[in-house]
């Protein structure tokens, strides 16, 4: 067995049964060896969307994700995936060919230093050697990337080590004995937690990613019943919990809902579980400081790190959420239903306006039409920017997994390729993501891929001339100066798709969304919607540094 076997080998022993990927040079004696395997691959049109396609696979499936590219510019080109799994905890395998071994460290051809350039936006990374060490290293970069805090891992590999023979096959070359996450939690926290909990009058859950990583959804949805707290969430933590329940206020932060937001300035006592208080989260650190905190992660670098914590406790959401919800029947605790029913009189109070016949087409009225298509095993991914913000607010996930964006990183261009992951990873759930114009012109090319593979992916495209997020930005901070964020006319979407052989229809009326959403459902064929929406349209925000209750934009009266 040669190492571009071993590779491929070790890769269907630890479960994986598709990669993404694109060759070149030095990554060629292993394509060479898949070419007989029966590993699925799928070629993507860029390397970027390779990595962005193997996380979406990844949050899609709980599952590892991989993906394969070349060295140097291959490699360079996956670095924003890798960088944008890293942040967001998602369990990715990224393989990257190398110069032969002799030659590292020389400025060969299509050289960079892929570890070192790596080291600080993965979990870990590896070089083998020689061909004997691939085993192990494959079965240690599952094992690290999906346990604990998960995160990607880059296997770099030396041509030479490809197409070098095995001595011997083995799996358990190396150890990590300084790798032990800890995922029980400690008893003692979780007793001190209970009786801060038993003695607050308005707490308030604050569900993370980190929920749906421990598979979590259940324990929390028991939790929130037993101490009748409503329940926010992080971008992340979209999907945790039903939001049509409702307990659920929605996002905080600083493009959250109102009511979520203001929950948060009135609680008493608010727990966080696997969030990590990040500045889009939190916008001042002034807005926890009057509440008691319980914060459970099972990183303990995220514990304290943004905000003071008073218990922290280390662990997986899954078994701290269990030791609690046992605590709390035992002790036969009851909790009052006033705060929880003001929780949700708030929520009533401050949900916004959805129904718009306006032209040119708001996008509260399109994702109210789509809302209204889509059913809850759907998975929905989106870009970054407005349209993403438009989506984590007015768009109701009832089920984890089911809604997958860039949070830490705000990646543009990340939406499209992991609807290929996630519809790869989930063949029969219908897959749509919601894209803008500026997003979607970074990773258009892979139109190629899902017609390739025969992909039936929706893309709905808010299509508004402009940089949505920065052109927000500018009008409300910058004077509209409007430097730079407008698009300009071209290009012609529904042509682009065209040429790729993809169908495409514009939609401009309302009504319209609906119906060509029906359609493309029931044809079972790849789709670009290109709707035309109110490039002065915005949601109200929070401005870095504010209160969560001092939104910049507020929302009108008729709005609410």
């Amino acid at each position: 067995m040669m190492g571009g076997e071993a590779i491929i080998k070790a890769l269907k022993e630890e479960g994986t049964d598709v990669i993404f990927g694109y060759p070149g040079g030095q990554i060629l004696p292993f394509y060479d060896m898949i070419y007989e395997s029966d590993l699925r691959h799928i070629l993507v049109r860029h390397e970027q969307s390779a990595t962005h396609a193997a996380d979406g696979y990844a949050r899609a499936s709980g599952k590892v994700g991989v993906c394969v590219t070349t060295s140097g510019p291959g490699a360079t080109n996956m670095i924003t995936g890798i960088a944008t799994a890293n942040i967001d905890s998602s369990p990715v395998v990224a393989i990257s060919g190398q110069v032969t071994t002799e030659l590292i460290g020389n400025d060969a051809f299509q050289e960079v230093d892929m570890i070192g350039i790596t080291m600080p936006i993965t979990k870990h990374n590896y070089q083998p050697n020689t061909p004997e060490e691939i085993p192990s290293i494959i079965k240690k970069s599952f094992e690290i990337a999906s346990t604990g805090r998960p995160g990607p891992i880059v296997i770099d590999v030396p041509k030479n080590v490809q197409e070098g023979e095995l001595k011997y096959y083995k799996k358990d070359l190396f150890q990590t004995p300084g790798y032990n996450p800890n995922l029980k939690g400690n008893i003692k926290q979780i007793r001190k937690a209970v009786e801060l909990i038993k003695s607050s009058k308005k707490p308030v859950i604050l569900a993370g990613g980190g929920v749906i990583i421990a598979d979590a959804s259940n324990e929390l949805k028991k939790f929130s019943d037993l101490i009748n707290a409503p329940v926010t969430t992080t971008m992340m933590g979209k999907g945790s919990y039903p939001e049509e329940e409702d307990k659920t206020l929605g996002m905080i932060g600083m493009h959250g809902r109102k009511a979520a937001n203001l929950s948060i300035e009135e609680c008493d006592c608010l727990i966080a579980i696997g969030s990590r208080f990040a500045d889009r989260t939190s916008c001042s650190l002034d807005n926890f400081n009057h509440a008691k905190i319980v914060h459970i992660d099972v990183d303990p670098a995220e514990i304290g790190k943004n905000i003071d914590i008073d218990i922290p406790i280390v662990g997986d959401g899954k078994h701290v959420l269990k030791s609690l919800i046992s605590l709390i029947e035992e002790e036969k605790l009851n909790f009052s239903d006033t705060w929880i029913k003001r929780a949700i009189r708030m929520k009533t109070d401050y949900y916004p306006k959805m129904s718009y016949d306006d032209y040119p087409l708001k996008p509260q009225q399109v994702i109210k039409e789509i809302s209204e298509v889509l059913n809850d095993d759907t998975i929905i991914t989106t870009d970054v920017g407005q349209n993403q913000m438009w989506m984590a607010h007015y768009f109701n996930t009832n089920k984890p997994r089911k809604f997958i964006s860039s949070g830490g990183l705000g990646t543009m261009g990340f939406g499209f390729p992991a609807a290929i992951g996630a519809k790869v990873a989930s063949p029969g759930s219908d897959v749509l993501t919601v894209t803008g114009d500026g997003g979607f012109l970074m990773v258009c090319q892979d139109l190629a891929t899902i017609k390739e593979y025969d992909l039936p992916i929706i893309i709905c495209l808010f299509e508004n001339r402009t940089l949505g997020m920065v052109y927000q930005w500018q009008e409300l901070f910058y004077a509209k100066r409007f430097s730079h964020s407008k698009l300009g006319e071209f290009p012609d979407f529904i042509k682009l798709a065209e040429s790729f052989g993809i169908n495409g229809e514009h939609v401009e009326k309302v009504g319209e969304t609906k119906n060509a959403l029906k359609t493309a459902i029931k044809s079972g064929e790849p789709i670009l919607l290109s709707i035309v929406i109110d490039k002065s349209e915005a949601l109200p925000m929070v401005p870095p540094g504010c209160r969560l209750s001092e939104f910049h934009g507020d929302y009108k009266t008729e709005d609410i």
